[in-house]
């Protein structure tokens, strides 16, 4: 780093360059705390910021509230300096500010950056020259530069001069055994090449790869472009399988006869439904963006729709199948396993699978669910259920009607569930279709 010619950015580049610098994590959820835990594991100090007191408090004390995270980690990193608060009045204190916080959509499937806006309002009055400004929350190209950049004007803070833009989309996946947040490749793109440099000399430490473009447009595109890319490859397959399905074709088995190709083809499985904090959302951000410039995202939004109606389709293929046994969904007992939006997690953002019980007790079925990874429903922006965990045992199994097999956690007894269930509806392909078993 050798572009750094103003007092406030030398002092931010001298700090970087020999660790002294203190990193502020603003959303300690799926992926800041990942991320605040990776710079305090290379020995960099972290304030981490989140207006959830509960989280706070639980960093605070020791405690882990994500599943797959070990208390033992967070008091590794408390060791090193981690702590976290509530109190904005403390960005004064951390040379760099790293916004990840959610990027929903509103009720018009339009985006909402109100969390990032209210981050960034919150930190402005306390932020000072020589600080390093990244937003990792995944939006529509030109936010950083349209939304960012101006508040930090309005403050006198100019990136590239007296401070640094940038932005660096977070690349999470949970529950991926083979890459966690230092394996993964790191995207970046800054206002300026000091903003950019700057940006790569902080994230360096904690990423082993890091992959500069050329601008904070760029990397926000590219954020969108990867998971578009799954979200329409989903939507494929998900068509595919209600085609497979009439035809009274296995989906899963063609997915993994065609995969035996070398070349030209990759496997995607169908589902209930797309589930998480990015794939059912992001692409909706491109295709609003687009509208400005007199485009339409046929085919993205093709995509949407059809991952979008799968779980009505999960929710027509119970029906049909209590009918075939002379039931209606009125009244039947229904089993969800699995909550989690995929297999071994105990995330639910977006799941499909809480879509379905909505759906499935709009039309007066009794459901429960059962999921090893997360005992209690949790209280969402739209949905919530007074429902805890049902442990299962094969008198519990017997006492439903139906078994909708949601997300395939390893730690279902699977054995179990087949020798004491009326019928099971299995969303995953992980079961042999029988008469009992039926696929969605």
């Amino acid at each position: 780093m050798d572009l750094c010619k103003t007092p406030a950015l030398a002092a931010l580049q001298e700090k970087i360059a020999t660790r002294q610098a203190t990193v502020g994590i603003f959303g300690l959820g799926y992926v800041g705390l990942p991320l605040a835990l990776r710079f305090s594991e290379v020995g960099i100090k972290v304030l981490g910021f989140d207006i959830d007191q509960v989280k706070v408090n639980a960093i605070n004390t020791g405690k882990s509230y994500i599943e797959r995270i070990a208390t033992s980690t967070i008091a590794h990193a408390q060791a090193q300096g981690f702590n976290a608060t509530s109190e904005f009045g403390r960005v004064s204190e951390v040379d760099a500010l790293i916004i990840c916080v959610p990027t929903p959509l509103n009720k018009h499937r339009e985006p909402d950056l109100s969390f990032i806006i209210n981050t960034v309002e919150a930190a402005l009055p306390h932020m000072r020259e020589g600080q390093l400004l990244s937003l990792e929350s995944t939006t529509w190209p030109g936010t950083t530069e349209e939304i960012l950049a101006p508040r930090l004007l309005s403050r006198g803070l100019i990136p590239g001069q007296n401070c640094a833009l940038v932005f660096s989309p977070e690349r999470e996946d949970p529950g991926n055994p083979h890459y966690g947040t230092k394996d993964i490749p790191k995207i970046i793109g800054g206002m300026t090449p000091t903003c950019l440099s700057l940006g790569i000399g902080l994230y360096e430490y904690a990423i082993q790869t890091m992959v500069p473009v050329s601008s904070p447009k760029a990397a926000e595109m590219t954020k969108l472009l990867e998971n578009i890319h799954r979200s329409v490859n989903i939507g494929l397959v998900n068509e595919m399988k209600i085609v497979a399905d009439k035809m009274g074709i296995n989906i899963h088995e063609v997915i993994e006869a065609a995969a035996t190709k070398p070349f030209g083809f990759v496997p995607y499985k169908p589902g209930p439904g797309l589930g998480g904090h990015c794939i059912p959302i992001d692409p909706y951000y491109l295709t609003w963006k687009a509208r400005e410039y007199d485009v339409n995202t046929r085919f993205i939004e093709l995509a949407g729709e059809i991952n979008h109606y799968m779980p009505h389709w999960v929710v027509n293929k119970i029906a049909d199948a209590l009918n075939n046994k002379g039931k209606s969904i009125n009244g039947s007992k229904i089993l969800l396993l699995g909550l989690a939006y995929k297999k071994n997690i105990d995330d639910t953002r977006e799941s499909p699978a809480v879509v379905i019980i909505d759906l499935l007790q709009t039309k007066g079925a009794k459901v429960d669910y059962s999921d090893p990874h997360i005992p209690l429903f949790p209280r969402t922006r739209k949905y919530y259920f007074d429902l805890e965990s049902v442990i299962l045992t094969a008198e519990n199994i017997k006492n439903f009607d139906c078994i909708v097999l949601t997300t395939d956690h390893d730690k279902f007894d699977y054995d179990l569930i087949q020798k004491n269930s009326q019928l099971i509806i299995d969303t995953r392909g992980r079961l042999i279709p029988s008469e009992s078993i039926i696929a969605a």
